[in-house]
Order: C-alpha cells, then sequence, then structure tokens
C-alpha cells in the first residue's frame, strides 16, 4: 500500500511515493523550490504540480513548516504573513483535487523517526529537532505525538525568535563554521533541556547529516542522535499521518 508523501519547507517542495508498511521511498523525491513569494496560492500551485507529477489519486500525507490545528495554519513561521488563518489542507485539496492530512513538519518526521527509524520501541519522552530554514521540533512520550512542539520560537536575546540564530539558514546567511554554529545550536539544546526535559533528543533535517562535524560542540547531558532518515523523513513521516485520518488504508 502506497501513500503520497509532500514535506513542504522555507526553501523547496518536495514529495515521493511511500510504502505504508515498510516506511520506504517507492520513488525518487521529486522536488520543486518553494516560491519567493512564499503565499497561499503560489504554494498550492507547486504542491498540485507535485501531486500531478505522480499521477496520484488517493488522500496525501504532507508536513507543513507552522503550528498546524485541524488542518489550519496558525502562525507564519517563515513563510508570508497571510498563511495565518488558512485552511491549509482544504487549500491543497482544492488545488490538487485530492484530499489532504496536514500537520507540523517537524512532526511529520518525527513520525518517520519513531514508526520506521532509530525511535521506533523507544519508550520516554523524545524530542525530534529539524535543522533548516528553521529549527522544527515533535514531541513523543512513549511514542505517542503531543503536537506542535514549537521550540525554535523561543526568544532568545535580540532575536524574536531562537531559530532565527541557531538554525541552518543563520549558519549559511553568517557563513558561520560549524564550530560556531555548533555551540549556538548547543545553547539552543540546553534551552530545550531546561525547559522540557526530554530522556532523548532525534536530530532531523539536512544539517543532521553533517553530524559528526558538530557533534563535539554538543554539551547537554542529554542523549543526542542524529536520525539518519535526513531529508527523506518529512516525506515519510507526511505519508504515515495520512492514516490517522485514513485508517482503511492500513486494509489496503
Amino acid at each position: 500500500m502506497e501513500v503520497l508523501g509532500i514535506d513542504v519547507g522555507g526553501s523547496g517542495i518536495k514529495g515521493a511515493l511511500v510504502h505504508m508498511e515498510t516506511g520506504e521511498m517507492l520513488t525518487e523525491r521529486f522536488r520543486i523550490p518553494t516560491p519567493k513569494s512564499r503565499k497561499p496560492e503560489e504554494m498550492a500551485d507547486v504542491v498540485a504540480q507535485i501531486v500531478k507529477h505522480f499521477d496520484y489519486k488517493g488522500p496525501v500525507g504532507c508536513g507543513f513548516p507552522s503550528v498546524i490545528k485541524k488542518g489550519v495554519c496558525k502562525s507564519k513561521g517563515n513563510l508570508h504573513k497571510s498563511w495565518v488563518g488558512k485552511d491549509v489542507a482544504k487549500l491543497f485539496g482544492k488545488a490538487s483535487g485530492n484530499d489532504f492530512t496536514v500537520i507540523n513538519d517537524a512532526d511529520a518526521a518525527g513520525y518517520a523517526a519513531m514508526n520506521y527509524g532509530i525511535g521506533k520501541d523507544m519508550d520516554g519522552f523524545v524530542v525530534m529537532i529539524t535543522i533548516g530554514t528553521g529549527l522544527g521540533s515533535g514531541a513523543f512520550l512513549d511514542g505517542r505525538l503531543i503536537p506542535n512542539f514549537e521550540l525554535g520560537q523561543i526568544p532568545y536575546k535580540k532575536y524574536s525568535k531562537i531559530e532565527s540564530w541557531a538554525a541552518a539558514s543563520a549558519k549559511e546567511k553568517e557563513e558561520l563554521s560549524f564550530k560556531k554554529w555548533g555551540k549556538r545550536f548547543n545553547k539552543f539544546l540546553e534551552l530545550v533541556e531546561l525547559i522540557v526535559a526530554p530522556d532523548t533528543i532525534i536530530l532531523g533535517g539536512g544539517t543532521s547529516k553533517d553530524f559528526e562535524e558538530y557533534k563535539e560542540y554538543i554539551k547537554i547531558e542529554t542523549p543526542v542522535i542524529p536520525a539518519g532518515l535526513q531529508n527523506h523523513a518529512g516525506i515519510i513521516g507526511a505519508a504515515t499521518a495520512c492514516l490517522v485520518d485514513h485508517p482503511e488504508l492500513n486494509e489496503v
């Protein structure tokens, strides 16, 4: 049984067909750059193009870089302010003709890690941190999702949110070495450890593949491990989330 998973990011929108029993991607990842405007209608058009590319007719799972409640965007994140209050599931569904399940992108990455990756069968309080344009976070207690754990939004010094200072986008924009950026990221992890005291932190997103370059600068007591699924996790987890709204897919 296969489901189309789509991962909406600040720089690119990606999709692939996912085998739901194994969590493996059945196709190559298809990526289209996120429109520079980052506005709803333009991004919905890109999502529809991805659905059309796979000639896919079933329900779609989608990870979205913002707080999502019942398919509705509650904060703009790194997107355009006009997203706030938009029913993302309805907008993408109208553009593509498919039924959409939309969840926070870090929650989606967490679903992948907890169902098919390094977090499978992991008990306790696990926090997934995705390192990219922002710092996404997903939280799981004994394998069950606690949605919209937006730890990257913590205010820090002169910044309205710490992800503006410690995300991969800050490393790229300021041309920081892994040492300088790693110390910033460690400060973020110190706050995560202080505020929510997780048992384990799993790192996802593209920068997780470079873990060996900055792991020596991570000084917190909580175990920190890379997810391994990297950029594919958002797609795989988004497809997995679709099963919550469509349990009948488990019987296909």
